[in-house]
């Protein structure tokens, strides 16, 4: 094949397994409360929802591993512990909800069917292209993502040409840091430490053995993922913010989107969104089905069996909780996120920087500082915030669930202050 045209496909193979339909939802949403201020949400947005991700491809293309390589230079056993709660967390969160999405949005409207139901016909699809392996870059790079990209690209040119010209105030007092947290719920960080590695592999089936070859080609499609993405969530947001006014005061995010999808598609809105969320969130499923199974298949000497048992374990997961709503599989991420999201984007970073900057002191001091300060922030999801008042106002940007990030970067540039 072309090698031009292969950097295409995997950009865009990259962009649809980054862009699940849950992250179709969030940014139009965040848009509608944004109002004004929608650039400077979008700042905020695209640093976790886009920045970090695209930078653990870079990392991938530059460790060529599996996610335990992220990890390791912290130490074995820590790697392992970050590896199982990675998978367990994208296994039983942001897959399963791309079946809750399809379900609410392009199943319920047309059909009297359960969710159930919906979450067992979707899993099964799933399953089978999981282990139809070598197929799925060229499938979705191919054939699945430009269909994706022209819907969005469609719904976001109308808007920006037909928006009624009233925008609601803002209802954020800190647009950047409200958009910076909202971008956590994408769960792209996640995804680009699993779908690296999914590329990686893609690569090597396709009888890609040289080490720059594929650096140069992972990089650049990176490069092709994070533009589009920025094209995409920026329009969307921007579109949010043009309708703002249109919405009903409580209207939830799924029905903001459907609303959104007819005020600019006409009747055959729900038509068109009902075939670009199938496919979204499609595409995002079967990359982290596709992730967990290639990670466990490399822990049982790339044993084909143990990969369609965990292929298959993962398809259950997905249709036991993909049957619930969205709301409340988004509800029950947030403390997860809180918890496991610091910690990824430090060891992302940690992983991009040269080598004499990132030794395992680094690593190690870096990541246990990280874990303490980010505890305050995973518990205020979990208890009352009004009991860890006195510990937050102790802790810069805390009050903002960011209490990680000076004391990380303290350590980061002392450790390394001598070698500046």
């Amino acid at each position: 094949m072309n090698k031009t045209k292969e950097i295409w496909i995997a950009g865009f193979a990259l962009f649809s397994l980054f862009f699940g339909a849950g992250n179709l939802i969030l940014p139009t949403s965040l848009g509608v409360k944004a109002g004004p201020d929608w650039w400077i949400v979008v700042l905020g947005f695209i640093l976790t929802a886009i920045v970090i991700p695209i930078l653990a491809i870079f990392a991938h293309a530059r460790l060529q591993g599996t996610l335990y390589d992220f990890g390791k230079k912290v130490s074995p056993l820590f790697s392992t512990i970050y590896c199982f709660l990675i998978y367990i967390i994208a296994v039983a969160i942001p897959s399963p909800r791309t079946a809750a999405v399809t379900h609410e949005i392009a199943i319920q409207p047309f059909f009297n069917s359960s969710a159930l139901l919906t979450s067992v016909i979707y899993f099964v699809l799933v399953f089978v292209f999981a282990v139809n392996r070598s197929k799925v870059i060229s499938l979705i790079g191919e054939f699945l993502t430009p269909i994706i990209v022209t819907i969005l690209l469609v719904i976001i040119g109308i808007a920006f040409f037909t928006s009624p010209g009233s925008v609601t105030p803002s209802e954020f007092k800190h647009p950047f840091v409200d958009g910076l947290l909202e971008g956590y719920q994408t769960f792209d960080a996640i995804a680009g430490v699993i779908l690296g590695a999914v590329i990686i592999i893609s690569l090597n089936l396709r009888g890609h053995t040289t080490f720059d070859a594929k650096k140069e080609l992972i990089t650049k499609a990176g490069v092709i993922a994070g533009g589009g993405l920025l094209l995409i969530y920026g329009g969307l947001i921007f579109s949010g913010s043009l309708f703002s006014s249109t919405f009903a005061e409580n209207a939830s995010r799924i029905e903001i989107l459907s609303s959104l999808s007819s005020q600019t598609l006409g009747n055959l809105g729900s038509t068109f969104l009902s075939v670009l969320v199938a496919l979204a969130c499609f595409t995002t499923a079967i990359g982290i089905v596709t992730g967990t199974a290639d990670y466990v298949r490399g822990l049982c000497n790339n044993s084909n069996i143990a990969y369609t048992i965990t292929a298959a374990v993962c398809a259950v997961i997905g249709i036991v909780v993909g049957s619930n709503d969205v709301g409340f599989i988004i509800d029950i991420a947030v403390p997860a996120l809180m918890f496991v999201y610091p910690i990824t984007i430090v060891l992302i970073l940690l992983n991009i920087v040269p080598e004499k900057y990132a030794s395992k002191l680094v690593f190690r001091a870096v990541v246990i500082v990280t874990f303490i300060f980010s505890i305050p922030d995973f518990l205020g999801f979990i208890i009352p915030r009004e009991n860890l008042v006195g510990i937050k106002s102790m802790i810069p940007f805390a009050e903002h669930s960011l209490g990680w990030v000076l004391p990380a970067l303290v350590v980061f540039v002392g450790l390394n202050l001598k070698k500046i």
